[in-house]
């Protein structure tokens, strides 16, 4: 929904330029989805247990809902350079 307004935004603003994410970003980027995939991925091949592996999907869940609610309420220059937005 946000990177729709974005999109938008970005189209109808005159002299407005894209940005590109920078490659300490696009790193941020994975790493942020990597860290999201590992309690799924160690809870169901055993490596933790699953109240543990809860507690952190928990966490991290928590955590990226902060993220995404700080970057949905950012103006769209400020958006367009944010490590965690959608490439």
């Amino acid at each position: 929904h946000s990177n729709m307004r974005f999109a938008w935004q970005r189209k109808n603003s005159p002299g407005m330029v894209s940005a590109k994410q920078s490659s300490t970003g696009r790193i941020i980027y994975i790493i942020y989805n990597v860290v999201y995939w590992l309690p799924l991925v160690l809870t169901v091949t055993n490596v933790i247990d699953y109240r543990t592996g809860f507690i952190m999907f928990s966490v991290i869940l928590i955590i990226r809902a902060a993220a995404n609610l700080y970057r949905n309420n950012t103006s769209a220059e400020k958006g367009e350079y944010f490590a965690l937005r959608s490439p």
